[in-house]
């Protein structure tokens, strides 16, 4: 038996191994009338009995025939599975579709698949397919689910093979599998502005003027499609082909989700624990600053960027913000607690230019660790900072931080050195913080103005 799509079929090798492997094959049922044709032949030779004896072989080589003749039958099976999706959001469904096809020119006998799952993932699904005829196809599909994100390994697929009679079942196993990737929950957010922001948002992106005179034009080679009126003649002649003014040079506006990763931030675990929503809420920022038009990073405690590719780090636009996305993504999907005890890395990482808008997902915060946090907020045009309350995460409440407490007092270092910090209790929307957020910098700004006023 021969397989395709996900994989070739592990054949058993040698003579002997093939006839053990027949042998181990053999149902209760084949087991059973192997003994009673045993049993049958002895008492016939003890006795004399003849006819017994006809009796007992013919008990006896029916299932030992069953066997060689499922053994011996070579099908030619390939096999196919597609995941709908191949990303999901953690608590949502997706679907499993196989496909066999036989591809030999021999009716196969009843099939029965069975395809290994991780058991975060729901059973495993078995299926019964009835007679497939030469270059019959049959499709069966099958849905899992997991609240936990991660990546999980679906396949391979076994194929068990059983005679008419029921004597003997043998199991095939293909080589391949593929890879289910659980993402985080993604929470829709508003589309506000965060006011007093000094790098713009959204619809105000930048555009910096690339032809300012005559020397300064910036040329690029001609591409089909593009106005023959901006042909720069002069190019075209010192470069020997089309070159066109590049007449305006988009700047997308940039945004820093920053998530603290460490062990000693956070306490409990599981699909409700205070680090699973950090992870949510920076996959929900992330996507929503992408939806807004923004070239985004994520960075971690640590001092990594995703994607991390280019003299910046930032997704790169067009095509290019589709793949970063998803390798963003999938990164979250699998990101676990850090060993560091320090925000250092990620303000080296961040010191290193004025970054746009910073975002940042925190743990719990020491006086060291808050003053670091404090000294981002000088090279990002605008900085939102949720703090997860350890009180009310340990407790199970959400109970409001008493004044003057380490939790508020870290949250006033943070506002007072420019940051919009919001405190996040146990079961808080993302959402509503969100707009909290850009409220509060709305209001930030209106003081500053009449200040100045």
């Amino acid at each position: 038996m021969s397989a395709g799509g996900t994989g070739q079929a592990e054949p058993d090798r040698g003579e002997a191994g093939g006839v053990r492997t027949a042998l181990a094959g053999l149902t209760t049922r084949g087991r059973s009338f192997l003994a009673a044709g045993i049993a049958a032949a002895i008492c016939a030779y003890v006795l004399g009995q003849s006819d017994l004896l006809r009796v007992g072989l013919l008990l006896a080589v029916l299932p030992l025939l069953c066997a060689t003749v499922l053994y011996r039958t070579r099908y030619r099976v390939a096999a196919t599975r597609r995941l709908a999706p191949a990303r999901v959001p953690a608590g949502s469904e997706a679907r499993v579709h196989l496909r066999m096809d036989n591809v030999s020119r021999l009716p196969t006998g009843l099939l029965m698949l069975q395809d290994r799952v991780p058991y975060v993932l729901g059973p495993r699904p078995r299926f019964v397919l009835d007679r497939v005829e030469p270059g019959g196809r049959r499709e069966v599909s099958y849905r899992v689910r997991s609240d936990l994100r991660g990546r999980y390994p679906l396949g391979p697929l076994q194929l068990r093979l059983t005679d008419p009679f029921g004597m003997c079942e043998l199991t095939r196993s293909f080589s391949a599998f593929d890879t289910l990737t659980v993402i985080p929950r993604v929470e829709p957010l508003a589309p506000v502005r965060f006011s007093g922001e000094a790098k713009g948002y959204g619809d105000g992106r930048q555009r910096s003027l690339a032809l300012a005179g005559e020397d300064d034009v910036i040329p690029r080679g001609y591409r089909y499609g593009d106005d023959l009126r901006r042909v720069h003649w002069r190019s075209t002649a010192r470069y020997g082909e089309l070159m066109v003014r590049r007449e305006e040079q988009p700047r997308r506006s940039r945004c820093t989700v920053l998530l603290d990763t460490r062990g000693g931030a956070y306490e409990g675990a599981g699909p409700d624990s205070a680090f699973e929503w950090a992870v949510s809420g920076a996959a929900s920022a992330l996507v929503h600053m992408l939806e807004r038009g923004f070239s985004v990073r994520l960075l971690t405690d640590g001092g990594s960027a995703v994607p991390g590719e280019g003299g910046d780090g930032f997704a790169g636009s067009g095509p290019e913000t589709a793949d970063a996305a998803g390798l963003m993504m999938d990164t979250l999907a699998v990101i676990d607690h850090s060993d560091g005890t320090g925000l250092s890395r990620a303000y080296d990482v961040l010191r290193g230019g004025n970054e746009g808008l910073l975002v940042a997902f925190l743990g719990d915060l020491d006086e060291e660790q808050a003053t670091t946090v404090a000294k981002m907020s000088r090279r990002s045009g605008g900085a939102v900072a949720f703090v997860l309350d350890p009180d009310t995460w340990v407790r199970e409440t959400t109970d409001v931080p008493r004044p003057g407490d380490r939790h508020t007092e870290r949250l006033r270092l943070l506002r007072e050195a420019g940051w919009t910090a919001l405190s996040v209790p146990r079961g808080a929307s993302l959402n509503a913080l969100w707009q909290q957020a850009d409220r509060e910098r709305s209001g930030l700004a209106a003081v500053s103005g009449e200040a100045m006023g």
